[in-house]
């Protein structure tokens, strides 16, 4: 939607708006339900043990994974058919930066069980800087005031300015912004 009132504006009236470019990986781009690996994973799901959230503790990813669905099997392949494996697959070579192919190879002659916890460890590695910062964060609540209050004021800066360019591009340059 922003990109399209971005386009559409700045064809109209030029240049004003940057449009947003989508970054969509190759790898990772759509992690489906660890519950039904037929649907996109969704922090609204109904069952909490499809989706892992950014600041579930280790513990808690840990038996989200290992009762994620699977097949029955039972050899770890990269075949796209079998959504369970797969969406386990693309979760591992997301978090740990390589391809489907090489996460096969790495859990290739071991069983479900070792691949249900090699993606939960790397999961907990992959989010533990940001739960680390997070938890850093939070504690400083006169950092966060602080921060909350330039960034905002910062916004209505340059919301001001766009705003009086698109009111001067439209015609408006009585309204004040």
């Amino acid at each position: 939607l922003t990109r399209d009132i971005a386009i559409r504006f700045n064809n109209m009236y030029g240049e004003t708006f940057v449009v947003p470019e989508a970054y969509i990986p190759k790898i990772g781009a759509r992690i489906m339900s660890l519950q039904e690996p037929e649907s996109k994973m969704s922090k609204s799901d109904p069952n909490p043990n499809g989706y892992i959230r950014i600041l579930d503790e280790p513990d808690e990813i840990v038996r989200k994974l290992k009762r994620a669905v699977t097949d029955s099997e039972g050899e770890i392949t990269g075949n796209p058919e079998r959504a369970g494996v797969y969406n386990l697959l693309s979760i591992y070579a997301t978090c740990t930066n390589c391809s489907i192919d090489d996460a096969v190879v790495r859990f290739a002659g071991k069983g479900y069980g070792d691949l249900k916890s090699g993606v939960a460890e790397a999961i907990v590695e992959t989010l533990k800087p940001i739960r680390t910062e997070y938890a850093r964060l939070l504690a400083d609540k006169a950092y966060l005031t602080e921060t909350m209050k330039l960034g905002a004021e910062r916004a209505q800066a340059t919301a001001r300015k766009t705003v009086r360019k698109v009111y001067h591009k439209m015609g408006f340059d009585s309204f004040q912004a």
